[in-house]
């Protein structure tokens, strides 16, 4: 099927030109014909969502408009609270019932009529930036060559395998180091790092509150702008985009280039030399504090200290079944001294405060989202080569979250191994109307994901 923006689907939904049962039909064809390959739930609500949306379509007969997300299929991460749908959170054993209740991100989807198709894999806890699970398998990526899969991106590994294969339009997912921006970035998908604070993770299993926010995936930026206004509390109407000419663009220079893929550098550069021609003003800049909060994050962070406290209160007995790659980082954060923790709290707040000072020089940075290409799965089964890729994979994302600012990822076109590449764009805390205004101007001059990208071959020849 063609793109259709969430707006313009939303709008014929109104006009009764389409269904929200067509519309679910299409979903629940989509998952049936590739979930085998990509394996993107761990719960699948289609049944359910059909007989909702015949629900839907019955008020909009009669003229009741409960939001714009009124019909739209969503997916939602299985860390979320959703009524009736067991949470996991990437663990071997669900949750008891009291973490189904639904927080205020999934109320105000429910709300509006929004269309729940399930649960989406993640990985354990959230702790990781490939997106494997040895509990229940890792989703595939859908741009992987046939009989060599790769990985789909973590932690909200199964949200962009969702859109990709058509099951969802929309995707809720949590970013606490780049798990909505790395899935996106490797499976030719758009996703929103919100500022901690600005939506509630109430109804959410933790990884570390200190970090974790909710986030979005969607197809496209005009989509996620849609859905982000649909979902906040503070915007109100349509986002418009940002004309280029005299956008003031600094590329970030130290850090991020290291170790990176030379087809995705390319990527990257075409891109800006596109923005440059469009009227940008594109300089290269110096983040400080870059390296500080960087050797924090190699020490396990904030998250390793934070998820122990939680899994002692609540479930100590899963320690001892944690994914290994998990275990060893919950285990090793007893070796982190209550100064420790707190000392690295205050750099973490003084190097975002600090390196705000860039944006005296420039009105967003840019810089590749992921500098390697998704690893083969076959590659990262071994221990070392895991730890590797999983901090090559999360460095450039986890910039923002250290540093406590909002970012966006959308394509900037296929690698060397045919795996979709990542442009992120980065903003000061509580700029996410005017970062979505930005990436509207950035999508227009380089291209919508449908039409960069094309379908991913595992899904060509699904229906």
């Amino acid at each position: 099927m063609n793109y259709q923006s969430l707006a313009h689907i939303a709008h014929r939904l109104r006009l009764q030109k389409a269904s929200a049962s067509e519309l679910i039909a299409q979903a629940i064809e989509r998952f049936e014909s590739s979930e085998s390959s990509v394996h993107a739930y761990k719960h699948w609500a289609g049944p359910q969502a059909a007989k909702q949306a015949e629900a839907v379509d019955v008020f909009l007969s009669a003229g009741h408009d409960l939001g714009p997300l009124m019909g739209i299929p969503v997916s939602v991460k299985d860390l979320f609270g959703v009524p009736r749908m067991p949470v996991f959170a990437g663990t071997d054993t669900a949750f008891d019932e009291s973490w189904q209740t639904a927080g205020p991100l999934v109320q105000s989807v429910i709300a509006q009529l929004g269309i729940i198709t399930g649960k989406t894999h993640t990985v354990e806890f959230a702790f990781g930036g490939l997106g494997t699970n040895p509990h229940w398998g890792a989703p595939v990526n859908p741009w992987s060559a046939k009989g060599a899969p790769r990985a789909a991106g973590g932690s909200s590994s199964g949200a962009g395998v969702s859109l990709a294969q058509g099951s969802a339009l929309v995707a809720l997912g949590t970013d606490t180091a780049g798990s909505v921006r790395i899935p996106a970035a490797l499976t030719g998908q758009c996703a929103l790092k919100t500022t901690h604070g600005r939506w509630s993770s109430t109804g959410i299993v933790p990884l570390s509150p200190s970090l974790d926010t909710p986030g979005l995936l969607c197809r496209t930026v005009e989509d996620l702008a849609y859905a982000f206004a649909a979902l906040d509390g503070q915007e109100r109407g349509q986002i418009a985009p940002q004309d280029l000419a005299g956008l003031r663009i600094g590329v970030i220079q130290n850090v991020v280039w290291d170790e990176i893929d030379p087809a995705i550098a390319a990527n990257t550069e075409a891109a800006l030399s596109t923005l440059e021609r469009k009227g940008a003003l594109v300089s290269r800049v110096t983040l400080p504090g870059v390296d500080a909060v960087l050797e924090i994050f190699r020490q396990g962070g904030l998250a390793a200290s934070e998820l122990r406290s939680f899994m002692n209160s609540n479930c100590p007995e899963r320690i001892a079944r944690l994914d290994p790659m998990v275990r060893a980082r919950v285990e090793a954060a007893d070796q982190i001294s209550s100064t420790e923790y707190l000392r690295r709290r205050d750099v973490l707040a003084n190097s975002g405060r600090d390196a705000l000072s860039v944006f005296d020089q420039c009105d967003v940075l840019v810089s590749p989202t992921v500098a390697i290409s998704a690893p083969l799965l076959s590659e990262v089964a071994d221990d070392a080569a895991y730890r590797t890729a999983n901090m090559l994979t999360l460095r450039n994302t986890a910039i923002a979250n250290l540093f406590g600012w909002s970012a966006l990822t959308l394509p900037s076109g296929l690698d060397g191994n045919g795996i979709p590449s990542g442009l992120q764009l980065i903003a000061p805390p509580m700029q996410e109307t005017r970062l979505l205004a930005m990436a509207l101007g950035v999508e227009a001059a380089v291209g919508r994901a449908p039409d960069l990208l094309g379908r991913p071959p595992l899904l060509s020849s699904a229906t």
